[in-house]
């Protein structure tokens, strides 16, 4: 038995700032992926993926009450005897949504009355998912928004208005001739973990001082790049995302490894590159901008970078 696959995601912007509303813009990423399977002879990895697979059966058994979404348990628990596990080359804890792709394959198999792509997906059907994919991922990390699930499900960029206003984007085809320009990603080599980089911007948001910064500047920026990115306005792009990359240096140095405090600093310096989280940060990866990518890259030659997107 093999599922469907689905894809890992990147959110480009948003990360943080979408919890108190500001817009965000999230992108599925096929160079990592992930289906359930059912092996002959499992190894360790599928061994390990169906222990937490009988825990995230017993947790969306729970979550039964709450009437937000039905499953076929008897098929559910029958395929985990089986020994499925989820086969994924979607890295954990690097920000590009290794729990999401999960929670939508598992959604996908066994839930009832499911929304399916194939529907005219309104606004209403959109907020409905991701209600559903907050809940079952919350089992992962405390609290979730949905919206990795969602993205994962759907294979589609999200644009995020506000918590209650997202829909489908069409974002700009990526420029073929002059392909100087790139959104990359950067393999830190630390392994992050979502929850405790959420406790401390819970934390951080009881300060007064914190919460204006993420008002007046985090969120301010972060609209102005997806708006930015969305129009193919390459030039006032580079102009916010170098604002935001020295707002989240100066203001979120907890979730920035700090050996990498330096080389975010010398990419605002040099203006060769811009970096920001990717996710929650805390290590995974590291989300990059430039506009000469053979300048990042040779800035940043002792890192593994991966191209996401040109421009």
């Amino acid at each position: 038995m093999k599922g469907p696959l689905f894809y890992s995601k990147i959110l480009l912007f948003g990360e943080y700032g979408i919890i108190k509303d500001s817009k965000g813009l999230s992108i599925p990423y096929n160079f990592f992926k992930g289906a359930l399977k059912v092996s002959e002879i499992p190894d360790q990895n599928a061994i390990e993926s169906n222990e937490n697979l009988k825990d995230f059966a017993a947790y969306l058994e729970q979550i039964q009450d709450k009437e937000v979404v039905k499953f076929d348990f008897e098929k559910l628990h029958s395929d985990i005897n089986l020994g499925m596990y989820f086969d994924s080359s979607i890295p954990q804890g690097y920000g590009v949504g290794s729990s999401g792709a999960l929670v939508a394959a598992i959604y996908d198999k066994y839930a009832e009355d499911k929304i399916t792509i194939l529907e005219n997906l309104t606004r209403d059907k959109l907020l409905k998912l991701k209600e559903i994919f907050g809940l079952m991922e919350s089992f992962f990390h405390g609290k979730s928004s949905g919206l990795d699930p969602l993205n994962s499900y759907l294979s589609l960029p999200i644009l995020i208005h506000s918590k209650d206003n997202i829909e489908p984007a069409g974002i700009p085809s990526q420029s073929v001739e002059n392909k100087k320009g790139a959104v990359f990603l950067l393999d830190s080599g630390i392994v992050g973990e979502t929850a405790p980089m959420v406790t401390i911007f819970m934390d951080s948001m009881k300060q007064e001082g914190f919460r204006s910064m993420l008002k007046n500047q985090f969120v301010k920026y972060t609209d102005a790049c997806v708006d930015d990115f969305l129009k193919g306005d390459v030039k006032s792009l580079f102009f916010n995302i170098k604002k935001l990359s020295h707002v989240v240096l100066d203001n979120f140095k907890p979730m920035i490894p700090k050996q990498f405090h330096n080389l975010w600093k010398h990419g605002i310096e040099t203006n060769d590159y811009y970096l920001k989280l990717c996710g929650s940060g805390g290590g995974g990866y590291i989300l990059g901008f430039t506009q000469d990518f053979d300048k990042a890259q040779a800035s940043l030659k002792d890192y593994k970078l991966e191209v996401v997107y040109n421009f």
